[in-house]
């Protein structure tokens, strides 16, 4: 089928009647906005506005605006539209372990889906946002303007064990897979150069203290934890990770050296399921989970008693 501008074409071409073009031009095209206006309803996205070159969802839990670039159907908007709504389990822990006033560390930020949420319902805190791809990061600042976010600090770079530049991989329709290994492999991917310092680095030269990491780096998060070692051991933050067996292979290490390295800083290993924390210990080939919490056995253990199953 034609997109719309071909559509357009053929009929100021002369290649299709007036009357062909009005029908065409609705039933393939002008109805999908109808179609939308009554499927919003069953999801967390409210609103949908489309301005010249330009799409904005906002959601319905809390108002918040997502500039969404075309081409990319794994943001979270768009996952919202497909699934109802996005990683709310997870989402919802965090903020109920997270407490206002406290500091959010929002490690492979992306767009800003989870550093704004956070900013939002967490208006006393202060949100930093880490995004070392350039083009992902002009969106997550276009993404905190549009919020009108005062309490998020932006920054064009990641973290790893050591500091330098780094290449970095990542294709048009999943911005969110970035990563400094390339982990698909395909014939398209885009490699671009990146800042990196240590988490240990910046926490010294900022004075900044940290009550919460979210740490989502495709692969590198024992990496940013080696790097952080430091300050992990000093503030004792809240963590909360992606951690994939496939991901971590590119990076040769085993996903376990990851909950031995907290285990041996005094954490506790946990995921979300129904409101709940539920105790975890070691991943092997029959592990669904993906997203995990660790909080520190002595500086948490309120939290660990109120949350665990």
């Amino acid at each position: 089928m034609k997109n719309i501008q071909e559509k357009r074409l053929q009929f100021t071409s002369g290649e299709i009647d007036k009357a062909t073009y009005i029908r065409d031009m609705y039933n393939n095209f002008h109805s999908k906005l109808f179609d939308y206006s009554f499927y919003l309803q069953n999801t967390n996205i409210k609103r949908i506005e489309i301005e010249d070159q330009s799409l904005i969802m906002t959601t319905r839990n809390r108002g918040i605006k997502i500039i969404c670039e075309s081409g990319d159907f794994r943001i979270a908007p768009i996952e919202i539209l497909n699934f109802i709504d996005y990683e709310l389990e997870d989402s919802n822990m965090m903020e109920n372990l997270f407490s206002d006033g406290d500091t959010f560390f929002d490690i492979g930020a992306n767009i800003g889906w989870y550093a704004i949420n956070m900013a939002i319902s967490k208006l006393a805190s202060t949100i930093y946002c880490f995004e070392p791809i350039p083009k992902t990061f002009r969106s997550l600042i276009n993404n905190i303007n549009i919020n009108g976010l005062l309490n998020v600090k932006p920054y064009n770079f990641g973290f790893s064990s050591r500091s330098g530049d780094f290449n970095f991989y990542y294709y048009p329709e999943g911005s969110g897979n970035a990563s400094s290994a390339n982990l698909t492999g395909r014939n398209d991917v885009q490699s671009v150069k990146c800042k990196v310092l240590t988490l240990d680095e910046f926490s010294a030269k900022n004075g900044a203290k940290v009550d919460f990491i979210k740490c989502d780096v495709e692969g590198a998060e024992l990496m940013v934890f080696q790097g952080g070692a430091e300050t992990i051991l000093r503030d004792k933050p809240i963590v909360f990770s992606e951690i994939l067996r496939k991901w971590s292979a590119k990076f040769h290490y085993d996903p376990n050296d990851i909950f031995k390295m907290f285990t041996q800083f005094g954490y506790q290993a946990f995921t979300a399921a129904g409101g709940r924390l539920k105790p975890f210990s070691r991943m092997n080939e029959l592990t669904l989970e993906t997203n995990f919490f660790f909080l520190h056995g002595e500086k948490h253990s309120r939290l660990i008693d109120e949350f665990s199953l």
